[in-house]
Protein backbone atom coordinates (compact mmCIF):
# COMPACT_ATOMS: atom_id res chain seq x y z
CA UNK A 1 0.00 0.00 0.00
CA UNK A 2 3.20 2.31 0.86
CA UNK A 3 4.34 1.95 -2.39
CA UNK A 4 1.07 2.63 -4.53
CA UNK A 5 0.24 5.31 -2.45
CA UNK A 6 3.84 7.02 -3.30
CA UNK A 7 3.71 5.83 -7.19
CA UNK A 8 -0.08 7.54 -6.95
CA UNK A 9 1.48 10.44 -5.53
CA UNK A 10 4.66 10.79 -7.83
CA UNK A 11 2.13 10.81 -11.07
CA UNK A 12 -0.18 13.47 -9.23
CA UNK A 13 2.58 15.70 -8.33
CA UNK A 14 4.02 15.11 -12.54
CA UNK A 15 0.47 15.80 -14.21
CA UNK A 16 0.23 18.97 -11.96
CA UNK A 17 3.63 20.41 -12.51
CA UNK A 18 3.02 19.09 -16.36
CA UNK A 19 -0.44 21.17 -16.35
CA UNK A 20 1.26 23.75 -14.89
CA UNK A 21 3.81 24.07 -17.09
CA UNK A 22 1.43 23.53 -20.22
CA UNK A 23 -0.87 26.15 -18.19
CA UNK A 24 2.47 28.50 -17.93
CA UNK A 25 3.53 27.78 -21.99
CA UNK A 26 0.30 28.82 -23.02
CA UNK A 27 0.21 31.44 -21.18
CA UNK A 28 3.52 32.87 -22.52
CA UNK A 29 2.08 32.09 -26.03
CA UNK A 30 -1.59 34.50 -25.18
CA UNK A 31 0.81 37.30 -24.44
CA UNK A 32 3.33 36.96 -27.35
CA UNK A 33 0.26 36.96 -29.66
CA UNK A 34 -1.04 40.05 -27.99
CA UNK A 35 2.25 41.48 -28.29
CA UNK A 36 2.37 40.84 -32.07
CA UNK A 37 -0.66 41.90 -32.63
CA UNK A 38 -0.18 45.38 -30.93
CA UNK A 39 3.16 45.31 -33.30
CA UNK A 40 1.78 44.65 -36.57
CA UNK A 41 -1.60 47.13 -35.92
CA UNK A 42 -3.70 47.78 -38.94
CA UNK A 43 -1.43 50.97 -40.25
CA UNK A 44 -3.13 49.45 -43.62
CA UNK A 45 -6.52 49.54 -42.84
CA UNK A 46 -8.71 46.47 -44.24
CA UNK A 47 -9.40 47.70 -47.56
CA UNK A 48 -6.87 46.39 -50.67
CA UNK A 49 -6.60 48.36 -54.09
CA UNK A 50 -9.32 47.68 -56.03
CA UNK A 51 -6.93 46.42 -59.43
CA UNK A 52 -10.10 44.61 -61.87
CA UNK A 53 -10.19 45.71 -65.44
CA UNK A 54 -8.94 44.76 -68.59
CA UNK A 55 -4.76 44.67 -69.07
CA UNK A 56 -3.14 45.23 -72.06
CA UNK A 57 -6.63 45.48 -74.31
CA UNK A 58 -4.37 45.88 -77.63
CA UNK A 59 -4.24 41.90 -77.72
CA UNK A 60 -6.81 39.99 -78.37
CA UNK A 61 -8.04 36.41 -77.43
CA UNK A 62 -8.88 37.63 -73.67
CA UNK A 63 -7.61 35.38 -70.92
CA UNK A 64 -9.90 35.68 -67.63
CA UNK A 65 -7.96 35.42 -64.52
CA UNK A 66 -9.98 34.97 -61.13
CA UNK A 67 -8.00 35.51 -57.42
CA UNK A 68 -9.79 34.09 -54.45
CA UNK A 69 -8.29 33.81 -50.64
CA UNK A 70 -7.32 36.20 -48.38
CA UNK A 71 -5.48 39.91 -48.04
CA UNK A 72 -1.97 38.73 -49.87
CA UNK A 73 -4.23 37.45 -52.72
CA UNK A 74 -6.41 40.59 -52.49
CA UNK A 75 -3.17 42.58 -52.39
CA UNK A 76 -3.19 44.26 -49.35
CA UNK A 77 0.07 46.86 -48.42
CA UNK A 78 0.58 47.44 -52.15
CA UNK A 79 1.42 50.73 -52.88
CA UNK A 80 -1.88 51.22 -55.45
CA UNK A 81 -3.48 48.63 -58.01
CA UNK A 82 -0.97 47.70 -60.06
CA UNK A 83 1.36 46.80 -56.95
CA UNK A 84 -1.11 43.93 -56.13
CA UNK A 85 -0.51 39.88 -56.98
CA UNK A 86 -3.74 39.80 -59.30
CA UNK A 87 -2.74 43.00 -61.63
CA UNK A 88 1.49 41.86 -61.56
CA UNK A 89 0.21 38.74 -62.74
CA UNK A 90 -2.18 40.28 -64.91
CA UNK A 91 0.31 41.95 -66.89
CA UNK A 92 3.44 39.34 -66.80
CA UNK A 93 0.76 36.32 -68.29
CA UNK A 94 -0.53 38.93 -71.00
CA UNK A 95 3.47 39.69 -71.80
CA UNK A 96 4.05 36.40 -71.89
CA UNK A 97 0.80 34.65 -74.04
CA UNK A 98 0.56 38.23 -75.75
CA UNK A 99 -3.17 38.12 -74.79
CA UNK A 100 -5.42 40.26 -72.94
CA UNK A 101 -6.08 39.37 -69.59
CA UNK A 102 -9.59 40.26 -67.43
CA UNK A 103 -8.59 40.26 -64.05
CA UNK A 104 -11.48 39.93 -61.25
CA UNK A 105 -10.68 39.79 -57.61
CA UNK A 106 -12.85 37.55 -55.35
CA UNK A 107 -10.41 37.89 -52.34
CA UNK A 108 -11.43 39.37 -49.38
CA UNK A 109 -8.76 40.87 -46.75
CA UNK A 110 -8.66 38.86 -43.55
CA UNK A 111 -10.37 35.30 -44.98
CA UNK A 112 -9.79 31.89 -43.49
CA UNK A 113 -10.60 29.37 -46.05
CA UNK A 114 -14.25 28.84 -45.18
CA UNK A 115 -14.59 31.84 -47.06
CA UNK A 116 -13.60 30.38 -50.35
CA UNK A 117 -17.70 29.04 -50.63
CA UNK A 118 -18.47 32.95 -50.08
CA UNK A 119 -15.99 34.27 -52.46
CA UNK A 120 -17.11 31.85 -55.09
CA UNK A 121 -20.76 32.46 -54.68
CA UNK A 122 -20.46 36.55 -55.38
CA UNK A 123 -19.63 35.14 -59.16
CA UNK A 124 -22.36 35.30 -61.78
CA UNK A 125 -23.11 31.28 -62.01
CA UNK A 126 -21.80 31.80 -65.96
CA UNK A 127 -18.85 32.74 -65.05
CA UNK A 128 -15.56 30.54 -65.76
CA UNK A 129 -12.29 32.06 -65.65
CA UNK A 130 -9.84 30.93 -67.95
CA UNK A 131 -7.42 30.48 -64.54
CA UNK A 132 -8.12 30.92 -61.11
CA UNK A 133 -4.87 31.26 -58.76
CA UNK A 134 -6.10 30.95 -54.78
CA UNK A 135 -3.84 31.87 -51.79
CA UNK A 136 -4.88 31.18 -48.19
CA UNK A 137 -4.10 29.98 -44.99
CA UNK A 138 -2.09 33.07 -42.84
CA UNK A 139 -5.36 33.42 -41.42
CA UNK A 140 -6.08 29.64 -40.98
CA UNK A 141 -2.90 29.78 -39.39
CA UNK A 142 -3.33 32.36 -36.62
CA UNK A 143 -6.87 31.47 -35.72
CA UNK A 144 -5.33 28.02 -35.21
CA UNK A 145 -8.23 26.22 -37.34
CA UNK A 146 -7.84 22.85 -37.64
CA UNK A 147 -5.70 21.33 -40.86
CA UNK A 148 -8.27 18.96 -41.85
CA UNK A 149 -11.15 21.77 -41.77
CA UNK A 150 -9.28 24.11 -43.64
CA UNK A 151 -8.27 22.06 -46.28
CA UNK A 152 -11.75 20.34 -46.99
CA UNK A 153 -12.87 24.25 -47.60
CA UNK A 154 -9.59 24.53 -50.14
CA UNK A 155 -10.76 21.36 -51.93
CA UNK A 156 -14.54 21.97 -52.06
CA UNK A 157 -13.18 25.60 -53.59
CA UNK A 158 -11.25 23.42 -56.43
CA UNK A 159 -13.22 21.16 -57.25
CA UNK A 160 -15.94 23.89 -57.47
CA UNK A 161 -13.58 26.24 -59.58
CA UNK A 162 -12.62 23.05 -62.02
CA UNK A 163 -16.51 22.36 -62.59
CA UNK A 164 -16.79 25.13 -64.08
CA UNK A 165 -13.83 24.14 -66.55
CA UNK A 166 -11.15 26.41 -64.72
CA UNK A 167 -7.75 25.66 -64.59
CA UNK A 168 -6.82 26.37 -60.83
CA UNK A 169 -3.53 27.40 -59.20
CA UNK A 170 -3.04 27.38 -55.15
CA UNK A 171 -0.32 29.00 -53.73
CA UNK A 172 -0.05 27.65 -50.27
CA UNK A 173 0.81 28.90 -47.09
CA UNK A 174 3.54 31.14 -46.54
CA UNK A 175 5.35 30.50 -43.91
CA UNK A 176 4.89 32.34 -41.26
CA UNK A 177 8.33 32.18 -39.59
CA UNK A 178 8.98 35.13 -41.47
CA UNK A 179 6.59 37.40 -39.57
CA UNK A 180 9.81 39.15 -37.38
CA UNK A 181 7.30 41.28 -35.08
CA UNK A 182 6.48 38.05 -33.82
CA UNK A 183 8.30 37.06 -31.01
CA UNK A 184 9.74 33.47 -30.11
CA UNK A 185 8.66 30.79 -29.49
CA UNK A 186 5.23 32.13 -30.74
CA UNK A 187 7.10 32.59 -34.40
CA UNK A 188 8.74 28.93 -34.51
CA UNK A 189 5.11 27.49 -33.48
CA UNK A 190 3.71 29.61 -36.61
CA UNK A 191 6.15 28.50 -38.96
CA UNK A 192 5.90 25.09 -38.07
CA UNK A 193 2.12 24.94 -37.95
CA UNK A 194 2.09 27.17 -41.82
CA UNK A 195 4.34 24.84 -43.21
CA UNK A 196 2.51 21.68 -41.66
CA UNK A 197 -0.87 23.47 -43.49
CA UNK A 198 1.10 23.84 -46.71
CA UNK A 199 2.00 20.22 -46.81
CA UNK A 200 -1.71 19.55 -46.73
CA UNK A 201 -3.13 21.90 -49.01
CA UNK A 202 -0.14 20.54 -51.18
CA UNK A 203 -1.52 16.70 -51.61
CA UNK A 204 -5.05 17.91 -51.47
CA UNK A 205 -5.19 20.76 -54.45
CA UNK A 206 -2.80 18.20 -56.44
CA UNK A 207 -5.49 14.82 -56.13
CA UNK A 208 -8.15 17.98 -57.03
CA UNK A 209 -5.85 18.82 -60.20
CA UNK A 210 -4.82 22.22 -59.58
CA UNK A 211 -1.62 22.94 -59.70
CA UNK A 212 0.71 23.79 -56.58
CA UNK A 213 3.17 26.29 -55.74
CA UNK A 214 4.85 26.62 -52.55
CA UNK A 215 5.01 30.10 -51.40
CA UNK A 216 7.63 29.50 -48.94
CA UNK A 217 10.06 27.98 -50.93
CA UNK A 218 9.84 30.00 -54.21
CA UNK A 219 9.73 33.34 -52.54
CA UNK A 220 9.39 32.70 -48.87
CA UNK A 221 13.68 33.29 -49.05
CA UNK A 222 13.20 36.55 -49.85
CA UNK A 223 11.11 37.90 -47.30
CA UNK A 224 13.46 36.41 -44.37
CA UNK A 225 16.59 37.94 -46.39
CA UNK A 226 15.45 41.21 -47.20
CA UNK A 227 12.22 42.26 -45.12
CA UNK A 228 12.64 46.08 -45.10
CA UNK A 229 11.76 45.49 -48.61
CA UNK A 230 9.67 42.67 -49.11
CA UNK A 231 7.36 43.71 -46.20
CA UNK A 232 5.20 46.80 -46.30
CA UNK A 233 4.62 49.20 -43.29
CA UNK A 234 2.50 46.49 -41.02
CA UNK A 235 5.60 43.91 -41.40
CA UNK A 236 2.89 41.44 -41.91
CA UNK A 237 1.22 42.07 -45.40
CA UNK A 238 3.79 42.31 -48.88
CA UNK A 239 4.61 45.39 -50.10
CA UNK A 240 4.56 46.31 -53.55
CA UNK A 241 8.46 44.76 -54.42
CA UNK A 242 6.43 41.60 -52.42
CA UNK A 243 3.94 41.49 -54.32
CA UNK A 244 6.43 41.19 -57.72
CA UNK A 245 8.61 38.47 -56.42
CA UNK A 246 5.46 36.50 -55.45
CA UNK A 247 4.07 37.34 -59.24
CA UNK A 248 7.00 36.25 -60.58
CA UNK A 249 7.57 33.52 -58.53
CA UNK A 250 4.17 31.86 -59.26
CA UNK A 251 3.86 32.66 -63.04
CA UNK A 252 5.45 29.30 -64.25
CA UNK A 253 2.29 27.74 -63.03
CA UNK A 254 -0.06 29.84 -63.75
CA UNK A 255 1.76 29.53 -67.83
CA UNK A 256 1.33 25.89 -67.05
CA UNK A 257 -1.71 25.39 -66.23
CA UNK A 258 -2.80 27.53 -69.60
CA UNK A 259 -1.31 25.07 -71.63
CA UNK A 260 1.73 27.69 -72.51
CA UNK A 261 4.00 25.00 -71.59
CA UNK A 262 3.72 21.68 -69.71
CA UNK A 263 7.48 21.80 -67.06
CA UNK A 264 7.70 23.89 -64.22
CA UNK A 265 10.23 24.55 -61.79
CA UNK A 266 11.41 23.95 -58.31
CA UNK A 267 8.93 25.12 -56.18
CA UNK A 268 5.99 23.85 -58.35
CA UNK A 269 3.98 20.78 -58.76
CA UNK A 270 1.89 19.70 -61.53
CA UNK A 271 -1.19 17.49 -61.14
CA UNK A 272 -1.51 14.21 -63.21
CA UNK A 273 -4.13 15.65 -65.78
CA UNK A 274 -4.17 11.97 -67.19
CA UNK A 275 -6.53 11.57 -63.65
CA UNK A 276 -8.05 14.60 -63.69
CA UNK A 277 -7.80 15.68 -67.06
CA UNK A 278 -10.49 18.41 -67.07
CA UNK A 279 -7.40 20.54 -65.19
CA UNK A 280 -6.77 22.14 -68.19
CA UNK A 281 -8.51 24.53 -70.27
CA UNK A 282 -7.71 25.67 -74.30
CA UNK A 283 -7.35 29.64 -74.21
CA UNK A 284 -8.43 31.47 -77.13
CA UNK A 285 -5.85 32.53 -79.90
CA UNK A 286 -5.00 35.84 -80.50
CA UNK A 287 -6.85 36.93 -84.01
CA UNK A 288 -4.34 37.49 -86.64
CA UNK A 289 -4.23 40.50 -88.42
Amino acid sequence: MGVTRTVATGLLVTATAGAAAAWGARAVLQHQAALARAAIGKPLGEDAPLADRVYKKRHGGTIDLLVLGDSIAAGLGADGPRGTLGARLARQVSKRTERAVRLRTAAVVGSESSRLAEQLASLPPDYAPDVAVVVVGGNDVTHRVPVVESVSHLEACVSALRRRGTAVVVGTCPDLGALTPVPQPLRALGSRASRQLAAAQQEAALRHGAYVVSLADVVGPFFITNPDEMFSLDRFHPSSLGYKRTAQAMLPSVLAALGEHDEVPFGHLAPDLTVVPEGRVSVPAAPTA
